[in-house]
């Protein structure tokens, strides 16, 4: 089972605040956030927790971090890597499964993700 692909992806994304990442770099106008941006936002996780998961999901090619050394201190944001947004594509399709099979939620039903507040 360790070579199937749906378990090898479900093990990247399934790890905690993953998937909640990557929601937060889609969500809103601007396209690259900065670690404490995103540690305000995921309000529960642990600045050691964010940081290896921004690491791993680097890694696996769904975010890229870029530095500005230009200027102290340096500056370093992340964004979605196009491998990323076409992720969020396949998030977008279970939340429109779970809309329509499991969950009621008329928020839900009439945003967008990327201007989801929730």
């Amino acid at each position: 089972m360790k070579d199937c692909t749906i378990y090898k992806t479900v093990d990247i994304i399934g790890k905690k605040w993953s998937l909640c990442i990557l929601l937060e770099l889609y969500k809103g106008e601007r396209k690259e956030k900065r670690f404490n941006e995103l540690k305000a936002k995921l309000q529960d996780v642990t600045p050691k927790t964010l940081s290896q998961r921004l690491r791993e999901l680097e890694e696996q090619g769904f975010i890229k971090k870029t530095l500005d050394d230009s200027a102290v201190p340096v500056k370093c944001e992340y964004s979605l890597t196009e491998s990323g947004e076409e992720f969020l594509n396949i998030i977008q399709n279970i939340k429109k499964w779970g809309l329509k099979w499991k969950f009621e939620n008329h928020d839900c039903e009439n945003s967008n993700c990327r201007l989801c507040k929730l």
